[in-house]
């Protein structure tokens, strides 16, 4: 690998920051995370992290991608803190438009570990790379720049509470996530904020984690309910490290899951399955509950920006983040781990406006499938164009279909795990195994699969 410069810097040790790290690490003699925290000995939530504490599961591609610039990093969450690799169309039950997709053998392969073990294993390799470091209990205030303020020099920072400094870089890369002061420290400079897209869905879940059976869910790693008309509730139940379930379950714009133990149970009898009811009935509750609320999907477009500082770069959820009930965030940000290798690989010259274009390829697929789904909901605000009713519509009928079609259910799960693109849904085998298995089965007498919005615009 080239050398592009000695030293590069990552704000944030979260998983998009420290594979952003893993990317610069071939390419910089020297890489420094700075981060907000302190960050934990051992694999245990923290602050920086407000949904640390909530359901993770890692999508197949995510894994993949993870494997590749950490080799072994799967075997090491498994054998060492007891993460489970899981077939994701056959381990796992998936339930969408009220119908369960039937089970099958596939080559789509997740891990599942709490959020605490993922990162902490992530950063554990990361910083067993000799020209790797971190600095926690570190506050970045700003950008540092040459006078013509063209170009990022460093950071100004400030440690433990202790006098401002300024480290001095070749290039600063923003991994602070959704909250990042990115747009802020471009209008120091002089440079425009990039434009902004949100999709308001005000979605909250309620959390709780408790002890796993060995006979629960017939030995299978868990469900993942989708929301659906009438209720629109989302409910996942998903194996853990320890012999422990975590469970979560809540709905859009405001409609929370009770925090006691009679209310979260109504709640889950109301999803279009009893399962997760009824192992949540009988288990053995090992934590409290948490709340987690999340207001908004937001996309940050840097790659539209005309004018933009040399030597920075914002990375992972600083550039978009989606609703969290996708589990798309950590697969993305590896995703564009590896395009910021190959953007390094052709030198530092332009590096923003390719890798920024490069980013935005990446995002639209997740960003379509996400929000495109959250738009289905009556009440959620946004435009649905005629092609989107009529995937929406299209989607529907795949589901009826894969309840007894296990190669439609790995064609869907292949695109959700950002393993295929949509189009290949579409494709005259995968159509053809739609309109034939579709045509056999009834829709859900209680809850439609052609919701209102499929159909109708909301406001």
């Amino acid at each position: 690998m080239k050398n592009l410069g000695t030293h590069a810097i990552v704000i944030g040790a979260s998983m998009g920051g420290l594979m952003a790290a893993r990317a610069l690490a071939d390419f910089y003699t020297t890489v420094t995370v700075l981060e907000r925290d302190l960050l934990p000995a051992a694999d245990t939530p923290r602050k920086g992290v407000p949904q640390g504490r909530h359901t993770h599961g890692l999508l197949a591609r995510g894994n993949a991608v993870l494997e590749e610039l950490f080799p072994g990093y799967t075997n090491e969450v498994v054998t060492q803190s007891g993460g489970l690799v899981g077939d994701v169309a056959n381990d796992i039950t998936w339930i969408g438009r009220n119908v369960t997709l039937a089970h099958g053998k596939s080559d789509l392969f997740g891990l599942l570990a709490s959020r605490p073990v993922l990162e902490g294993h992530v950063r554990r390799r990361l910083l067993a790379l000799r020209n790797v470091r971190a600095i926690d209990n570190c506050a970045v205030l700003g950008l540092a720049s040459d006078a013509a303020r063209q170009r990022v020099t460093g950071v100004r920072m400030r440690v433990d509470a202790g006098a401002e400094q300024t480290i001095i870089a070749d290039l600063v890369v923003d991994a602070t996530g959704r909250g990042s002061s990115g747009a802020a420290w471009l209008e120091e400079l002089g440079y425009p904020p990039p434009a902004i897209e949100k999709v308001e869905i005000g979605i909250s879940y309620m959390t709780r984690t408790y002890r796993r059976r060995p006979t629960d869910l017939g030995g299978r790693q868990g469900i993942v309910v989708a929301g659906s008309a009438p209720n629109w509730r989302n409910g996942v139940l998903l194996a853990q490290e320890g012999d422990s379930w975590i469970v979560s379950a809540g709905g859009f714009l405001g409609d929370d899951a009770p925090d006691n133990d009679q209310g979260f149970l109504a709640y889950l009898a109301t999803l279009p399955t009893m399962e997760i009811h009824d192992v949540v009935a009988n288990a053995e509750p090992l934590s409290d509950f948490r709340r987690y609320r999340y207001a908004a999907s937001q996309r940050r477009r840097y790659e539209a920006l005309a004018h933009f500082p040399e030597h920075y770069l914002a990375f992972g959820d600083a550039i978009c983040s989606f609703n969290p009930v996708y589990g798309q965030g950590m697969t993305v940000a590896a995703l564009e781990a590896l395009a910021l290798q190959r953007c390094l690989r052709a030198g530092s010259i332009d590096l923003a406006r390719r890798f920024f274009r490069r980013a935005a390829r990446i995002t639209d697929i997740p960003w379509e499938i996400a929000v495109g789904n959250d738009l289905r909901h009556p009440r959620i605000k946004g435009e649905r164009a005629p092609m989107l009713r009529f995937l929406n519509w299209y989607i529907g009928r795949l589901h009826l279909a894969a309840t007894h079609d296990s190669t439609l259910t790995t064609a869907f799960l292949k695109v959700v795990n950002l393993m295929a693109p949509p189009p290949s849904l579409l494709g005259p085998a995968i159509a053809w195994r739609v309109w034939r298995g579709s045509r056999r089965v009834a829709p859900p007498v209680s809850s439609p699969w052609i919701e209102s919005s499929d159909c109708t615009p909301a406001d």
